[in-house]
């Protein structure tokens, strides 16, 4: 027996975009806004900077009447990081995974975000924290890709301060052919 048929067989994946099954905080949001967030996970690039803007307008509203879900906070964050506002996509995801610290999703987009930012050991931290906390064999294989994707970074040298332009190994060159000039300097005024 093959590994798609134990997983057919023993449990049911949720599509999770599936507008036949709604889940507790998305029923929170208004239909419009959920056709928008459909689109978003299909391709974000797909909507227009005022689709953005509204989307996030939206959700800021559904998180103001339910601030203590979580999932409405991660689904805010995500489209802040769509809109280009790290920073406030950090605090929301923050405050998601502050709010339910055993939640898979939380986790694994506050370590997305980390990761996209190149702070690899909070990206790495929630990383971990989101394979702890898979229930099912889709949530296990996001979150290990995700850390392939994070080891893979720290290899190749791209994360804040890891990476080193090659223009600064001139700087270091001109000073050690500076050093050695003016100790050749030196030493000819001694021999004078």
């Amino acid at each position: 027996m093959n590994d798609v048929s134990i997983v057919a067989s023993n449990e049911k994946i949720p599509n999770f975009l599936d507008a036949s099954e709604p889940l507790l905080p998305i029923a929170s949001v208004p239909v419009k806004t959920q056709q928008v967030l459909r689109r978003m996970f299909a391709d974000p690039r797909i909507l227009e900077k005022q689709e953005r803007a509204d989307l996030v307008a939206e959700l800021r509203q559904c998180v103001a009447q339910n601030p203590k879900v979580s999932e409405l906070r991660v689904l805010l964050g995500m489209a802040l990081c769509v809109n280009l506002d790290p920073q406030a996509a950090m605090e929301e995801l923050g405050e998601a995974v502050a709010l339910r610290p055993e939640s898979f999703i939380a986790h694994l987009k506050a370590g997305e975000l980390w990761m996209r930012l190149r702070v690899m050991n909070k990206a790495e931290d929630h990383t971990r924290q989101a394979a702890m906390l898979a229930q099912n064999l889709a949530q296990s294989e996001l979150a290990r890709r995700q850390a392939t994707t994070i080891r893979t970074m720290r290899r190749e040298g791209i994360e804040r301060d890891g990476y080193r332009t090659p223009w600064l190994s001139f700087g270091r060159l001109r000073r050690l052919w500076t050093r050695k000039r003016h100790s050749e300097e030196l030493a000819t005024a001694d021999a004078q």
